[in-house]
């Protein structure tokens, strides 16, 4: 499926690499992003592949396509211009692209719709092909609207449906198995129609952070539903089985339930399905009902979209935009990505047929606010949502050009039967959509800007490198005006990374606290009016987030999604500070006063006599005996014995136990102690009749786990069978606000940008 041009044409452009121009001056942050997640490895897992080799490979790779409509064509020639243009920074493809391009897997998307229909036949269907994209390194969206709902009649067994939900589960445990040794971790996104029946159970299906890990949760909003929640009245909800009324519902209570759950935890977000299908290019082929894990790309069922981002810091010259060079390279990336197209290895023939039918792709922008502040101009504010429309608008505008000089000489995309999009001239195009704006959390650390349209996350921040060394990290326009304006210091750095932001700091000049505004400083109301600005002038979907205080309230969030419906946007996300428990913060924020956090914990004293239970879990280093114990206040110690002697793993995870009692007898929950422990991954899993146990460190949290489903079970009276069993979801990285959390691979910061969790450290991301 597909064309693949990875064999001896792109080894024979790398050796003679020498020939090309040196790459741009990578970060050291960079370098170790692309060593740790593109540059190739051999069978050990040594680094065999430099940042330059890479981008020739990729270049060399993509230019290819160019034969398939011009024998003639000079493919060196188109080579060395997409080579010059992601070495220097001024476009970067999205990372399955930069992973696989020019290599045997040479699959190059990065996002996926699947369609689920009411039977039991589409639903695993659905579940093998996700499985076969996961493995690829795609991410997956769907609606569950056409499930009929919980408790609903089954004919054919008479028996009774147990609701999208429930499959939504199941669809989270396969994610949960299949990426666990993959480049790039699978991630979905689930949409349920607000006007289906389970859809009070869809929106509290995250309440618990621990549940439904793998997924990202939007309610779709319909133009009745709105139009239903500003007259204060009902609206009805219908049985996909049969298309009938099954009940009505006040609109202002869903709406309300919603937004309770968003200011809980950031989840579920909001989309407005019938806006999207206003964009949707190709209305004959059916109707969009969901997007890629970030909401940013509305897709019809079996499509997919490749995205890339033009690097905006790189296009300023004498303090100005330079709108010849931004022409360019947007001319320049759109062939790039038409190329993909061909050049991809699809893990699907329905999806090759549909992707190549509408040629749809997604080019973004990053280092927004990296051009504000090389252009003087502060982030919220109304001349800088100027400059957002100018420059969406003139990127739309070029890019839809670039499409139909493309349609001259390669075709119009063959699902073409009329555009909604104005073309100049009247003319057609070569895809159907051109531009989107994705997050950009890895590959905009690799371009050293700014990520997506998001304000700075830190001016300056720590970052935890390897042996656990703390490394002070400033942004280097920041240290450029600290500098030149002789306000710069090491001490000063150290504060602001404390800080994460400059606003208040008596010591830093007002005019430089106000062009450095990180994503903190800036008002909810500016957040959306900046997405808005971007939406105008961007075909599909631009993926964001609005970030509150952890003061905001309730009100606050309601306001800003009935702000995002009038402004125009397409879908939502929220994320209220330090809304999930547990959290750590990189950048030294916090909602607490500095005496309380820098407080000592002391632990209590153990009791003499303690009562528990022992919990025999099977590891892949043998089998492992869990102790729980409590005390007059609750859980108090853990104790951990191997079923064979001594050995390291007996070592390791009784020092896993002892800081776990040590942490309980201090005060701290058991709830975030599990989320710490629980999906930590060693080279030897086991699967046992509970699910995969990954490690000793993640049998010991299951274990745990099963002890509070156990109490809790006991103390409401419920069954016990059902409350022992072990939950298989994988840990929620633990947040810290919506700026900083713990990443999963390396410890360091997370970042809640774009619409998904990031780590500007080591590039993790948890949308995949």
């Amino acid at each position: 499926m597909g064309m693949t041009h990875s064999g001896s044409s792109d080894d024979s452009i790398a050796q003679k690499g020498e020939e090309w121009t040196p790459v741009a001056d990578l970060t050291g942050n960079a370098i170790a992003v692309l060593e740790r997640r593109y540059l190739k490895k051999n069978d050990v897992g040594e680094v065999i592949e430099t940042p330059q080799e890479m981008y020739v490979r990729v270049a060399q790779n993509i230019a290819h396509a160019d034969g398939l409509y011009d024998e003639h064509a000079d493919i060196e020639k188109t080579a060395k211009e997409f080579y010059k243009m992601m070495t220097a920074l001024e476009f970067v493809p999205n990372s399955p692209t930069l992973m696989n391009a020019g290599r045997d897997l040479q699959q190059l998307s990065a996002c996926f719709v699947l369609p689920i229909e009411d039977s039991m036949e589409s639903i695993f269907q659905a579940l093998k092909d996700t499985a076969l994209i996961h493995k690829s390194g795609g991410g997956t969206g769907f609606s569950f609207s056409a499930l009929r709902p919980k408790n609903d009649v089954v004919l054919s067994t008479k028996g009774v449906s147990s609701g999208p939900v429930s499959f939504m589960g199941v669809f989270n445990a396969a994610t949960e198995a299949v990426k666990q040794g993959g480049t790039r971790r699978g991630a979905n996104m689930a949409i349920l129609r607000v006007d289906h029946p389970d859809i009070l159970q869809f929106i509290t299906s995250k309440r618990d952070n621990t549940a439904i890990t793998n997924f990202n949760i939007s309610v779709g909003l319909t133009e009745d539903f709105m139009d239903a929640l500003q007259k204060d009245g009902e609206y009805e909800l219908i049985n996909p089985r049969d298309r009938k009324v099954s009940g009505k519902m006040k609109a202002k209570e869903i709406f309300d339930l919603i937004v309770d759950m968003a200011w809980t935890n950031g989840e579920p977000g909001i989309i407005f399905l019938d806006r999207l299908n206003e964009g949707n290019p190709t209305p004959e082929l059916g109707v969009i009902e969901s997007t890629n894990p970030c909401g940013e790309q509305p897709l019809l069922p079996y499509e997919s979209c490749n995205l890339g981002s033009i690097n905006l810091s790189r296009m300023v010259v004498n303090g100005g935009i330079d709108w010849g060079k931004l022409k360019d390279t947007v001319h320049k990336a759109v062939h790039f990505l038409d190329n993909v197209i061909d050049m991809n290895s699809y893990p699907l023939e329905t999806i090759e047929e549909m992707t190549q039918g509408n040629r749809k792709i997604g080019l973004g922008v990053m280092g927004f606010a990296d051009l504000l502040i090389m252009l003087g101009i502060r982030y919220d504010s109304q001349e800088a949502t100027d400059v957002a429309e100018k420059a969406m608008s003139f990127v739309e505008t070029e890019s839809r050009k670039a499409s139909v000089e493309l349609a001259r000489t390669r075709g119009v995309f063959p699902n073409f039967t009329g555009s909604i999009f104005d073309v100049p001239g009247g003319e057609r195009v070569r895809n159907a959509t051109t531009t989107t704006i994705a997050p950009t959390g890895t590959i905009s650390i690799i371009a050293g800007c700014s990520g997506g349209i998001e304000p700075l996350f830190a001016v300056s921040f720590i970052r935890t490198v390897m042996d656990d060394d703390k490394l002070i990290e400033v942004n280097p326009l920041f240290k450029e005006r600290a500098m030149k304006e002789g306000f710069y210091s090491e001490e000063l750095m150290k504060r602001i990374a404390d800080r994460g932001s400059v606003h208040g700091m008596d010591d830093v000049p007002d005019h430089i606290q106000k062009l450095f505004v990180t994503a903190h400083d800036v008002s909810p109301e500016w957040h959306i009016g900046m997405q808005a600005a971007f939406q105008r002038h961007t075909h599909n979907a631009v993926s964001k987030t609005v970030n509150f205080p952890n003061s905001a309230t309730r009100e606050d969030i309601s306001r800003v999604y009935r702000l995002a419906y009038d402004l125009g946007c397409k879908g939502v996300t929220v994320y209220r500070d330090g809304s999930r428990d547990a959290q750590v913060l990189s950048t030294g924020q916090t909602t607490k006063s500095k005496e309380e956090a820098e407080r000592k914990l002391h632990p209590r004293p153990r009791p003499s006599i303690t009562m528990g239970s022992t919990i025999k879990m099977r590891t892949g280093c043998g089998t492992l005996y869990v102790t729980i114990n409590e005390d007059e206040h609750g859980v108090c110690e853990v104790f951990s014995q191997m079923g064979k002697s001594g050995g390291c793993a007996m070592s390791q995870s009784e020092a896993v136990a002892r800081l776990i009692s040590l942490a309980l007898r201090s005060g701290v929950r058991v709830e975030p102690l599990i989320r710490q422990i629980k999906g930590i991954r060693c080279p030897s899993p086991l699967m046992g009749k509970g699910g995969i146990i990954l490690s000793c460190p993640d049998a010991v949290g299951k274990a745990l786990e099963r002890y509070m489903k156990r109490k809790q079970a006991l103390e409401a009276g419920e069954p016990l069978e059902e409350a022992t069993t072990l939950d298989r979801f994988a840990p929620e990285p633990i947040f810290s606000g919506n700026v900083v959390g713990v990443c999963p691979d390396c410890g360091a910061a997370l970042v809640h940008e774009g619409g998904c969790m990031v780590c500007r450290s080591c590039g993790y991301s948890k949308c995949g």
